[in-house]
């Protein structure tokens, strides 16, 4: 008897934990603390590639939900420390994006164009059109067809300095016979959003097509027809490549990029739009298939179906896919009733293990491509693309408890 009273009261308890409640303004302190700890110990002044780019979209969402001017001139700091730019190669003949590359002339490479993205959110800031979450999340430029608010001219665009490069990169990539831009999962966080973000700027729905079009080869060299799931690129897809257990690798990270670049596009996407259901299926049999290999501690590990060959959290992957989430049952892509288990194991996570006491955000894994066997990943584990997938899934936490 008293082992059955013991045993029913350890399972109350863990589901007193489990039903733990949460306020918008206790997530927003959590927010705050982190976005805080980070600012005050990283400048602003760096460069605009990937990474810290990646932290920059979180920043924007951050000031969506707490409109902190302080918070925002952070990111005004950072681009105007890069003249609104990525890779700031002048001549397009000179232009690469087919093999990784830091250097100027990798203009096209997605890593140097999601900085873009930030661009073009200050840029609408600065106009008013992002001046509240109702008026943001409107899906197309005036709430019409594809064609929305096109703009015959774009004069009015590329004299104003921060859309000016986004303008001239991407209209070059848009108006392109290439379609093999997007050769590894990452690029579909970094480049999907800003084809949808130039959309909306533009009115021209030539950047929805060539989304549509790159995405298609995208498809074709790392999609997993029988999943759902992303391999991080080529040289992973099984069975040539496996993990360490002979399973398909799939590194959390890439599909986490992969999930929250769908849930970006979608934002921006009409409903209108030809395309928009391929989007909407890719993206809701993708939130499936992640929810289903999450870990009963609420994280994902590095290689997702194969928790042995690496371990351990991780919180870059658990937050990206957190953010996903959570945007898909926010608007109506995703069941709450199905996910709700998925998002608050997650949460617990985010907030119980990954997050420190001091505002640092732990045990993100350190730039890479892969799960690596053996590789450290603690509590002292912090990167800006980390803190940025934390503060997508923090402010999308606070829509999600305030319905």
């Amino acid at each position: 008897m008293m082992r059955k009273t013991l045993l029913a009261l350890c399972v109350f308890a863990a589901a007193a934990v489990q039903a733990k409640q949460w306020t918008p303004n206790q997530v927003k302190d959590v927010i705050r603390r982190v976005n805080t700890y980070w600012q005050q110990n990283n400048k602003a002044e760096v460069r605009s590639f990937w990474d810290n780019a990646a932290y920059h979209t979180g920043n924007i969402e951050v000031w969506k939900l707490l409109h902190d001017r302080q918070m925002l001139d952070y990111s005004i700091r950072w681009a105007e420390h890069n003249e609104w730019k990525g890779a700031r190669e002048a001549d397009p003949a000179k232009w690469k994006y087919k093999q990784y590359g830091e250097g100027q002339d990798y203009v096209l490479f997605g890593d140097w164009q999601i900085c873009f993205q930030t661009y073009i959110d200050l840029y609408r800031i600065e106009k008013g059109e992002m001046k509240d979450e109702k008026d943001d999340n409107q899906t197309s430029p005036n709430g019409g067809g594809v064609q929305g608010n096109h703009i015959s001219q774009l004069s009015p665009l590329t004299s104003d300095k921060k859309i000016a490069r986004a303008i001239e990169v991407m209209g070059y990539e848009a108006d392109s016979k290439a379609n093999d831009y997007w050769w590894w999962a990452d690029a579909l966080y970094m480049v999907m959003p800003v084809m949808t973000k130039m959309y909306r700027l533009t009115g021209d729905v030539k950047y929805l097509n060539k989304l549509y079009d790159n995405l298609l080869y995208s498809d074709a060299i790392m999609y997993d027809q029988e999943t759902g799931l992303y391999f991080r690129d080529g040289k992973y897809v099984w069975p040539k490549h496996k993990s360490a257990n002979g399973k398909k690798d799939y590194w959390a990270r890439g599909d986490g990029w992969v999930l929250a670049g769908l849930a970006k596009v979608l934002q921006d996407m009409p409903e209108e739009y030809v395309r928009q259901p391929f989007f909407v299926d890719k993206y809701t049999r993708l939130a499936r298939a992640v929810a289903s290999l999450q870990q009963k501690e609420g994280y994902w590990t590095r290689s997702m179906a194969d928790a042995q060959h690496a371990p351990g959290p991780e919180t870059s992957g658990t937050a990206f896919f957190t953010y996903g989430l959570l945007w898909g049952v926010n608007n109506g892509y995703l069941s709450k009733k199905e996910f709700a288990p998925v998002i608050d194991r997650a949460w617990r996570y985010l907030t119980e293990t990954a997050l420190q006491p001091s505002g640092k955000v732990g045990y993100v894994q350190p730039i890479g491509e892969r799960a690596i066997p053996g590789q450290t990943v603690d509590q002292n584990s912090e990167a800006n693309f980390g803190v940025g997938a934390f503060l997508l899934a923090a402010c999308e936490y606070v829509r999600y408890i305030s319905k």
